[in-house]
């Protein structure tokens, strides 16, 4: 049966486009063209590495970016499985698996989800966390350590360091009773022990982080073999862009943050039975000296209550205004202790048999002898952001900056300089990737800086403060979902480099920064093979410093964490 002439038309111009679209090929693509040129001599979009016209078609180791698209097409190069899986295994799929040991701990499952795309999404956001902690740990630590030595001050160090993972309120009607009363002694050493169980070092974090530095220094070490034969770096640049991850979960494998909600629960459950008011009364009552819980009504901010420790950039602030009240009530008490003033008025100072010690009786009186003895004079009145804390967060928030950018920013180099150089697909890629991750962590700090002034002045109902919690809400709500689609962004946008979906006219003439004037390198000269090479070598040196500058950095404060 023969066949209409228009559909026997359209076969034959079917069978003419499938090879030219299955077996796209930019080298191919250019003998085509100039095989043409020496046969038509017109040298129209033949061009040298530098994008400058040839004289002979001979030369021409580049194309314009409207001759790409006519001659070459629109479509991309052919997927190939075995480099795609190959790139994935070796590159992604390791620092995939390395996020499953970070540390979450949330009573749902859905916050731990959260607390991962909060990781993945804004690795300055997770980088100022664990600083932040790790900042917060030494200063109470130093505090106590100059100006305090009562009683369980050594206990209450470790139990503050310890609870910067959940919304830690005083109740100060009963708080002073905590630390005078000889009776709660037994609470402050039970609870110590219990909450200092230990989330750090295993079998399967070493492994995974053993597997994604192996993998790392395998492949680099690939590199500039690679290199000689393709212009392109593309595994390099993924591999520093991810290598931000292995800091952030040695630096939490190293602070062992005691984020596991029901563990902690149970703990505050269990030292809570040991627990007195004055001479011998039970705090039975719902209002306790301490809570680690709250309501969600009782907070500024829901991501309080998460006790994934990304969340820690939340607490902080008033974990801080937490523990300064805590640390002068100890720091007042330590005082009159060693002027020898005991708690009730109407006894003398009573001689310990050691000198380490305070004699039980010196430290019992009536309540409101006991809520005096604790009191601070006017002078001593801290402020509702505790003293330092900004500086705090500059550092913490300098050292994110520099583990995020230089890893991130060696990504983009390699890609700047990868031909056609400067910005093109998989450098924007790159660049947008890091753009948004710094932009969740200000709207996220910004939220928690502003709710923790609208808790400041919640009790006066100022229009300021329902005005700075309402842009809280709307700025962590926002983050939040930035994060999801970030972290989402960032693996798509490796996968997007190792299945040649960026291997278009379009991508690799960097049409994105150069404009009109785009055009595609498609063999590279030894110039530029040298030029990218001195990339490579200048973006791994800056990953891999800016990775260690930041663990160095942690493991130089932790001095007073393990004294």
């Amino acid at each position: 049966m023969r066949l209409h002439s228009g559909i026997q038309a359209c076969l034959l111009l079917l069978i003419h486009a499938v090879p030219r679209v299955a077996g796209l090929n930019f080298t191919q693509c250019l003998i085509d063209i100039v095989a043409n040129a020496n046969v038509t001599q017109n040298l129209a979009g033949l061009l040298d590495g530098n994008g400058n016209p040839v004289s002979n078609a001979s030369d021409a180791t580049s194309i314009s970016y409207l001759l790409c698209t006519s001659v070459c097409g629109t479509l991309r190069e052919p997927f190939q499985w075995s480099v795609f899986a190959q790139d994935f295994s070796a590159w992604l799929l390791p620092n995939l698996a390395l996020i499953s040991q970070l540390p979450f701990g949330a009573q749902y499952r859905l916050d731990n989800l959260m607390s991962a795309f909060l990781t993945v999404g804004s690795p300055t956001l997770a980088g100022y966390s664990l600083f932040i902690t790790l900042l917060n740990s030494r200063w109470i630590h130093r505090r106590f350590d100059q100006s305090v030595d009562y009683p369980n001050s050594r206990f209450a160090v470790s139990i503050l360091s310890s609870l910067q993972q959940v919304p830690l309120r005083l109740h100060n009607s009963h708080f002073p009773a905590l630390v005078v009363l000889p009776e709660n002694d037994c609470w402050w050493k039970w609870f110590s022990e219990f909450v200092n169980y230990t989330h750090t070092w295993s079998i399967a974090s070493a492994t995974s982080i053993a597997w994604v530095i192996v993998a790392y220094i395998m492949n680099v070490a690939n590199s500039p073999t690679d290199i000689e034969f393709s212009s392109y770096s593309d595994g390099d640049a993924t591999g520093s862009l991810w290598l931000w991850l292995i800091p952030i979960v040695v630096g939490w494998l190293q602070l062992s943050p005691k984020c596991d909600f029901g563990r902690l629960q149970a703990a505050y459950n269990h030292a809570d039975q040991h627990a007195h008011t004055h001479l011998g009364t039970s705090t039975a009552s719902a209002r306790r000296a301490i809570t680690i819980t709250a309501q969600e009504k009782d907070v500024m901010s829901p991501d309080e209550l998460l006790t994934p420790p990304v969340f820690n950039y939340s607490r902080s602030l008033q974990w801080a205004s937490t523990a300064e009240t805590v640390l002068l009530m100890f720091e007042e008490a330590s005082e009159k202790a060693q002027n020898c003033i005991p708690v009730s008025l109407q006894s003398e100072w009573v001689e310990s048999h050691t000198s380490d010690t305070i004699h039980p009786s010196n430290r019992r009186g009536s309540p409101e002898e006991i809520d005096m003895y604790c009191a601070q004079p006017y002078s001593k009145h801290h402020s509702h952001w505790a003293p330092g804390v900004f500086t705090r967060m500059a550092v913490a928030s300098c050292a994110s900056l520099i583990l995020q950018w230089g890893t991130v920013g060696a990504a983009f180099m390699m890609a700047w300089f990868t031909p056609t150089t400067r910005i093109g697909c998989r450098a924007l890629s790159y660049l947008l990737f890091g753009v948004i991750s710094t932009l969740i962590w200000m709207m996220l700090l910004m939220s928690s800086i502003l709710a923790h002034y609208s808790a400041g002045y919640s009790h006066r109902n100022l229009l300021s403060a329902r005005a700075a919690l309402t842009l809280s809400h709307w700025l962590r709500r926002t983050g939040k979902a930035l994060a999801v689609g970030n972290s989402i962004w960032v693996v798509l946008a490796c996968t997007f480099v190792y299945s040649s979906f960026y291997n278009t006219c379009f991508c690799n003439s960097s049409v994105v920064s150069r404009g009109e004037a785009a055009y595609n390198v498609i063999i590279a000269t030894a110039g530029q093979a040298a030029q990218l090479r001195a990339a490579w070598i200048g973006g791994l040196v800056m990953a891999c410093t800016s990775s260690l500058f930041f663990l160095g950095l942690m493991n130089l404060l932790l001095d007073t964490l393990l004294s």
